[in-house]
This record gives C-alpha cells, structure tokens and sequence, in this order.
C-alpha cells in the first residue's frame, strides 16, 4: 500500500486515491469530491493495478440476493422503496472529547492580495454536531450556514473574498453534540461569540500547516476538550473613550483640589507672586544646567541615569512597518493595530530600569502621539517621556525611558 494507489473501503461505500499516511495505521483517502478521509488500515483494500496504473478488470461477481420489504408487492419503484442501510460513522480513539474548530484557508496563498478565502468547520470527534454559524450585523445576526457535522469531518461553509473581511469581524457558532444508535455521553450545548482580527488576512505568516489542510490555514478553536473557547477582545475606540473618560474625572478631581488649596491659602500680594515667578524661573534653569551637564559627563549622573552599555531602542510604528497590507481596513483597526504594538514593547522592556525608546510615529495629525501620550499618563505613570532628537527624527518620534 502506497501514495497514488486507489482502494475502496470495505464497511462504507466509497473510495478513492491514497494522499498520505498518519503514523502505523492511518491512511488518508481522498474521494471524489476532493476531501481527504481518514481511515484506518485494516479497513481499506488495494485495487488492483497493473505496470501502467490502470485498473484491471475482476471477474463479474454474482449480485447478492434482494432483501424483500413488504412494500415491493405494493409498489416495486426503486425509488419507493425505503432505504434499509445506512453505514455507521467511522471512530477513532480519543475521539469522545468535543475538539470543534473554524479555519480559513486562502485558495492560493502565493496571491495573498487578490485570492478567495474558504471558511470550514472541522469537527475532531466522534459526536454528530448540529450547528449554525451566524455574524452580527448591527443589533442582529444573520444566518449563513446551518446543518449537521458528521463525526471526524470537516465542511466547506462559504468562498469569499476580501470585501467580506467586513462582514466577518463578529461570528456565531452554536453546537449541539449526540451519537446515533449507541450510548454516549451527554454534551452541553455550546453558544461561542468570537471576534475576527481581519487584520490577520493580510499577513502570510498567520497562515500555518494544519493537520486538516494541505494548504497553510488560519484556525480558531470553537470548543477544545469539552471546553468552549472565550476571546476578549477590545475596539482601539473603546480604549480611547475609556482614557478620554478617566482624563476628564482626574482632571475634575484635580480642579477640585487646587480650588481647596485657593480657598484655604490666603491671597499672595503682588511683590510675593513676582518672587515666586522668580523662584520658579531659577529652578527651571538649574534643572537645564542639571540636564546639559549629565549630558556632557554621563559618570556624574544619577543611579536611574541609563548606562552607557545599554542602546536606545528604536520601534516603527508606521502601519507600513506593521502590516503588509492595509486595503480596506479602518482608521480605528489601524490604530489599534499601533497601540498594540506600543503595548506590547513597553511590558517587554518595562523592567529594564533606565532603559529608552523611541517610538517613530511620524508627524501627521497627531492622533497616533496623543494616543501615546495617553497610554504613558494612566497605564505607565512610572516612565518619562519626552520628544526624541529632533535632528535624527524630527517632530515624528517621543522617547520614553523606563522608571
């Protein structure tokens, strides 16, 4: 038994050409239809073929006797006569825990830009699954596929392409688990809400080998081991309006404060507001003399000063830099995209004590760095910020240092 040989099985219809093989005793038979099946060894047979891989001709075999239903002496249509068998889904060891997943496989991942995508649901166990898989539109959901999973399978739902991408980013399955003909143990049924990262349909390296697929896919666990798969996931407007809300009350709380401080404190004269100005004035300019002079002898800094060993870090956040396509996606997707990223390298490097980066966020609008800003001011009080090196960046880069 070899890739390429054609077998028939021996307890289902059917048949087909061998694909591959999956350790000792699995072999995988695609059928007419193109999908690969998983079968076991001992219950597939070899057709013959001769040097040319042509199929030799058997001997005619003698028809089996016909089984006579009661209906034959009313009606003797074929096509009357009830259906008296039905093969049994195969299983597999293992294969009583619920393991459902949804994949996206691009039809040509060398074309990432202008292919069609297939969305399948994979059922890795030996229930039946009623399913239906819906998205959100809006404050409602519209139905796209509905049907029963056969054990140990996987089913084509939809071909799409990237106008859709849309469409998709809030999807719906909900399972129903159960054996036909034999005992199994009960299953709850499931109702899972995830949220489509789109932004991941436009990065080749998210697409990876699967055991299901002979094209690299993009797979998300529905139910593994018996267990639903919860996302959280956050929209960059959200985040923003939460910042823009704590502002706002920490402003308040701080007008507050300095109006109790005015209340309390007596009115200053003229000649004590203009030493104070003086004082502060003073002040200011120490801490620049303080500031250029590190500069000049970085061994007479203070302890938290950076060593001169450590680099400063540079990280791009031009969405160029991030994605390798952004056709179709939204100013917000984008920015979330960004401050993701910015997220992410400050927790890397946050207990490096000392230590700098630069963000590189361009001049434009000013969204991106206000973002940022924000972001340092209520989730990274610790660390200081200011505008990086104006003659190696311009106005498009801040520089945080790690407190």
């Amino acid at each position: 038994m070899k890739i390429g040989d054609k077998v028939r099985f021996l307890n289902e219809v059917g048949g087909g050409k061998i694909t591959a093989f999956q350790g000792k005793d699995i072999v995988l038979v695609e059928d007419e239809d193109g999908f690969d099946i998983p079968m076991l060894r001992s219950q597939v047979v070899v057709i013959e073929t001769n040097a040319n891989n042509f199929e030799v001709k058997k001997k005619k075999e003698e028809p089996a006797p016909r089984v006579r239903f009661l209906e034959d002496d009313a009606d003797d249509d074929p096509a009357a006569r009830p259906v008296s068998y039905q093969p049994k889904a195969q299983e597999r060891k293992g294969g009583d825990r619920l393991n459902i997943c949804l994949a996206f496989v691009p039809e040509d991942s060398r074309e990432l830009t202008s292919t069609r995508f297939e969305a399948y649901l994979i059922n890795d166990s030996n229930y039946y699954i009623q399913t239906a898989f819906a998205n959100n539109e809006g404050a409602a959901w519209h139905l796209r596929w509905q049907g029963t999973l056969e054990p140990n399978t996987k089913q084509l739902l939809e071909t799409f392409d990237r106008s859709a991408l849309n469409d998709l980013e809030r999807l719906s399955v909900q399972l129903i688990a159960w054996k036909q003909d034999k005992p199994f143990m009960m299953k709850p049924a499931v109702s899972v809400e995830l949220r489509l990262d789109t932004v991941k349909f436009y990065k080749l390296h998210v697409f990876q080998p699967s055991p299901f697929f002979r094209e690299p896919a993009l797979v998300y666990d529905i139910v593994r081991d018996d267990r639903p798969i919860k996302q959280v996931f956050v929209e960059a407007e959200e985040v923003l309006d939460a910042i823009r809300e704590n502002y706002q009350e920490e402003t308040e709380i701080i007008s507050d404060t300095e109006e109790e401080i005015h209340e309390t404190q007596p009115p200053r004269t003229r000649a004590e507001e203009r030493e104070a100005l003086k004082a502060a004035k003073r002040a200011l300019k120490e801490e620049e003399r303080a500031r250029r002079e590190k500069e000049r002898n970085p061994r007479f800094s203070t302890p938290n000063h950076i060593p001169a060993k450590e680099e400063i870090i540079e990280v791009d956040l031009h969405i160029n830099a991030l994605l390798d396509h952004t056709e179709g996606l939204s100013p917000s997707v984008l920015l979330n995209t960004q401050l993701t990223e910015f997220r992410i390298m400050m927790d890397r490097h946050i207990k490096k004590k000392g230590q700098r980066i630069v963000f590189i966020h361009g001049k434009g609008e000013g969204v991106l760095r206000e973002a940022l800003i924000k972001e340092l001011q209520h989730r990274y009080r610790s660390c200081t910020y200011e505008d990086a090196s104006f003659q190696k960046y311009g106005f498009g880069a801040t520089m945080v240092t790690i407190r």
